[in-house]
């Protein structure tokens, strides 16, 4: 099946956009608070999947992502060992974006071309966005040989599985440098950015290039969450 063309440019004519964890969600009231998110223009949510292994911490699996009832595109990060025979868990939980670790693998061509070939569980004309994750310490050189395989470049800007960490200041270095490789590749490929994006240093990410921000805590603070992702897009967008 390859690239999902439909998918990938209904992403590209929505950036920059933010993808909104769940993980700082009220979750014994997760449908109140994904309610709060409609009119607001956020179009993804995102889920942090943790196995404790290649992260200290653990959070959910394929159960979780297949419960939650949502209009929203399901934005899958697999933060997990070895995730080529789990793909398929999380394909029929309804992912539409699935992103494994360069790190994470021994065979990453291999996942990724297993993902081409499986079909979306909510819209099968649409496909799987492919995308890979790669840790602040991982040289950007490893994404040369994907780039065939690949819809989506998603750069940490924090080590996964900590919380509390800040936005490290060499991703803004590490975004232009993934972009001028894109370019390179000659199809578009989205680049998404993961960490320590607050409702204060999200404007330093505008006109980087950047499609995708992945945000959590910065929205669901427990307070107002329609106001704080209004607040993330425009500053975003902001030119």
């Amino acid at each position: 099946m390859g690239q999902s063309p439909s998918l990938v440019a209904r992403l590209a004519s929505l950036a920059p956009t933010i993808s909104v964890g769940i993980l700082t969600a009220d979750l014994m009231a997760l449908g109140a608070d994904l309610a709060r998110l409609d009119g607001t223009g956020v179009a993804l949510l995102h889920f942090d999947v943790m196995d404790g292994c290649f992260t200290p911490m653990m959070t959910f699996g394929p159960p979780l992502v297949k419960a939650v009832r949502t209009p929203l595109l399901k934005d899958v990060h697999l933060m997990i060992d070895e995730p080529l025979e789990k793909l398929g868990d999380y394909v029929a939980g309804g992912a539409d974006v699935v992103t494994v670790h360069a790190e994470s693998c021994t065979h990453i061509h291999r996942v990724l071309q297993r993902l081409g070939t499986m079909e979306n569980a909510n819209d099968p004309a649409r496909g799987i966005v492919r995308g890979v994750a790669l840790n602040p310490g991982t040289p950007i050189a490893v994404l040369e040989p994907l780039l065939d395989e690949l819809d989506l470049v998603h750069l940490l800007a924090i080590n996964p599985g900590w919380g509390g960490q800040k936005f490290l200041p060499a991703t803004m270095g590490r975004i232009a440098d993934v972009r001028r490789l894109l370019v390179r590749a000659g199809r578009r490929i989205l680049l998404g950015v993961d960490g320590g994006i607050t409702r204060e240093n999200v404007g330093t990410l505008a006109g980087s290039g950047v499609d995708l921000v992945v945000t959590g805590s910065a929205v669901f603070d427990g307070k107002a969450p329609a106001e704080n992702a209004r607040t993330m897009l425009a500053a975003l967008r902001a030119r």
